[in-house]
């Protein structure tokens, strides 16, 4: 069943079958989060008149098993007409054109595939053919050189047999962080082949991370680290000219800390890299120029007050096109070498760009954009002033809700620190009336919310206004989108100052009028989570409900049991635990449990890498043997954030039930533990 034909069913049955769950209302809700489509990668056609792309698709509550989201392959043209090239039940990814634009290349798992293969479409019809495997392993990531005479594929090597044998047997002993295996390089001519191949990898030291050909193909870009570890990955990270027959390091680019993509001048001049200040930098934001030749790199946007997002280089001309997110806008700009400035392609304000592409004749321009009224669409930018017009519409019901009023909003903290970020008035706003709010706070902290489509399962945008509520995205010191020293403010001090602002912005949005004092409740994940424990514990007079979703509790332990630690102690910390016990225990939320008068539902994936469960764990059992209203939900096989839409749907509402009991309805007690899925998966066969 094709996907687009199972929308409406899936539409019908919401407004039949979950009447009790208004679906009938006019605003944002939890079953329209189940419902939400997006484009997640576009590339544009070497011509510039059309646009391959894959796009995300949920998997339909009570009926479908569950698992991640479908990707499907479309092309749309420059009017818009959409043709589906692989639809329903499939996973497609890394969309790339042949270089006559007659074909469509993907990895993909068809045909129920144990391994990820390389696939290729005609853009004129018919099935997708395999073009290339690899014996027992699946193709991670690939690179056409600009010929299309070669690919370079990464992949790990295929596992022993006996492993699989041995573990039956029961030897299942694993030594942590030791016997690590790497991703390797092979390169092999692009030719549709049936047997599945055995390449030798190349000789290259350490885990191969990302590829790039030169424009020639005579030699590649190759991003390594010491091993596969994520620490690794973000703080040891470095980029490679090398030899394509050789296979030997011609340059290495000294770059330090964290580490993005990088990219060939359409001459083979120059490299565009994606990296940080130095190691102390916490986001990927700084675009750096390299010469092949001499390996020299240079800051190319000295002191910009912005974090660049994306980037890629004319085809005819060394021109850079990039995307930089100032403040809670994006902007897409071009820059030459030899300069430090850039002129501005699409001002901020029109939609929040990512994931540039270029066609061969630099006339057309294509990004992913969204805005405070749609998820990620692809929009198509020509002519001499770069007029963007809107391509897709992945979900059209969207175009009949009512949206709260969304804007930035700037003040300046106690301090004088200047600090932002975004807010949802309710659908039904009234001015002169308080409302209920609820602050999101977003995780890193090296991130920040922009004014676009800020609504997902976990942070109640649009749905919270829909049910009353005033819904603020923070954008607290230490946040993105302000330059290198900004983004710094918080480190140093775990819960100090960065934490403060979200007072703060509540004190305004009280003093202006907007909000009850009283209901004011918080959520976020990861170091939103952090904060959310934070307001439910120190900060606990300023919040009447607190939702922690994968958060820090205990920065003792959290250091031991995660898989950044390095990372945690240069962009974050800059400190260890043992350098000041008493001041790491001081700034956890468990230490303060005692005094806690907020209400806590914390909530958690199982298999959390990043915060450990036991995070979850500590700050229940401090709380709850202490007689607080605490409640904890695990989500087994979830990690950092769910991603799996039942997991995803029973997060909302039990998020927003949290807060209507005690910003709505002055709660007492907590409200029940459970959710009647029975009665919805009862009420979804009625319906069909």
């Amino acid at each position: 069943m094709k996907k687009q034909h199972k929308y409406f069913k899936h539409a019908i049955a919401l407004a039949v079958g979950f009447a009790s769950f208004n679906s009938f209302a006019e605003g944002i809700t939890a079953e329209d989060l189940t419902l939400i489509q997006s484009v997640s990668h576009a590339q544009v056609s070497p011509d510039g008149e059309q646009v391959a792309f894959t796009r995300s698709v949920p998997r339909e509550i009570y009926v479908e098993k569950d698992g991640l989201n479908w990707g499907e392959l479309y092309v749309v043209d420059d009017k818009g007409v959409e043709r589906p090239f692989i639809t329903g039940e499939v996973n497609i990814r890394s969309v790339k054109w042949s270089a006559d634009g007659k074909t469509i290349y993907f990895l993909s798992k068809l045909n129920k595939e144990k391994y990820t293969s390389l696939y290729q479409i005609a853009v004129d019809g018919g099935q997708a053919q395999k073009v290339m495997s690899l014996k027992n392993v699946s193709i991670s990531s690939y690179a056409l050189s600009a010929d299309n005479s070669s690919v370079a594929i990464l992949a790990k090597p295929a596992k022993d047999k006996s492993v699989k044998k041995l573990k039956e047997l029961g030897f299942k002993a694993e030594v942590y962080e030791e016997n690590l295996v790497n991703q390797n390089l092979y390169i092999v001519d692009l030719k549709a082949s049936e047997k599945a191949l055995t390449p030798t990898a190349w000789d290259i030291e350490g885990y191969v991370s990302a590829i790039e050909f030169s424009p020639k193909g005579d030699t590649l870009l190759v991003k390594t680290q010491p091993t596969s570890l994520i620490d690794d990955k973000y703080m040891k990270s470095q980029w490679h000219i090398v030899d394509a027959k050789s296979q030997k390091v011609k340059t290495s680019f000294v770059t330090e800390g964290k580490l993005g993509a990088a990219e060939f001048s359409h001459d083979g001049k120059y490299i565009a890299i994606h990296g940080a200040e130095d190691k102390h930098d916490p986001a990927t934001g700084r675009l750096f120029l390299a010469e092949a030749k001499s390996g020299k790199v240079t800051d190319w946007l000295p002191n910009h007050k912005g974090h660049v997002a994306d980037f890629e280089w004319a085809n005819d001309e060394n021109t850079l096109f990039f995307i930089t997110n100032i403040g809670t806008q994006s902007v897409v700009g071009k820059i030459k070498p030899g300069k430090t400035s850039y002129k501005t392609v699409v001002k901020g304000g029109k939609f929040i760009a990512s994931n540039l592409s270029i066609s061969d004749s630099d006339k057309t321009i294509v990004v992913k954009g969204n805005t405070d009224k749609h998820p990620n669409e692809i929009f198509m930018l020509r002519g001499s002033k770069y007029k963007a017009t809107r391509l897709t519409n992945s979900n059209e019901f969207l175009n009949d809700k009512d949206f709260g009023k969304q804007e930035t909003v700037k003040i300046k903290a106690r301090d004088g620190v200047a600090i932002d970020g975004v807010l949802i008035y309710p659908t039904d706003y009234k001015e002169g009336e308080r409302y209920p709010l609820i602050m999101s706070v977003h995780g890193g902290p090296e991130s920040h919310d922009k004014d676009g489509w800020v609504t997902a399962y976990s942070r109640p945008g649009q749905m919270g206004a829909d049910q009353g509520y005033a819904v603020f995205y923070p954008n607290y010191r230490g946040s993105t989108g302000k330059g290198v020293d900004y983004s710094k403010l918080g480190q140093g001090d775990y819960a100090g100052a960065e934490f403060d602002d979200l007072v703060d912005f509540k004190n305004h949005f009280v003093k202006i009028g907007l909000v009850d004092e009283k209901k004011v409740g918080i959520t976020g994940g990861s170091y939103g989570g952090y904060a959310s424990a934070w307001a439910a514990t120190k900060l606990t007079k300023h919040f009447a409900a607190s939702v922690m979703f994968v958060g820090v509790t205990n920065q003792l332990s959290k250091f031991g049991t995660t898989d950044i630690s390095n990372e945690m102690n240069l962009v974050h910390a800059r400190s260890y635990p043992w350098d000041k016990w008493q001041w790491y225990l001081e700034r956890s939320p468990i230490y303060w449990a005692g005094q806690s008068e907020t209400p806590l539902l914390i909530m958690h994936g199982k298999d959390d890498p990043r915060v450990h469960p036991a995070q979850s764990m500590e700050l229940y059992r401090y709380m709850k043997v202490q007689g607080k209203e605490v409640r904890l939900v695990y989500y087994p096989g979830e990690g950092h954030g769910n991603k799996r839409m039942a997991a995803k749907y029973d997060y909302s509402l039990r998020m927003m039930r949290w807060m209507d009991h005690y910003l709505k309805n002055d709660g007492k007690e907590m409200p029940t533990n459970k959710i009647d899925h029975k009665a919805k998966l009862e009420a979804k066969k009625k319906a069909k």
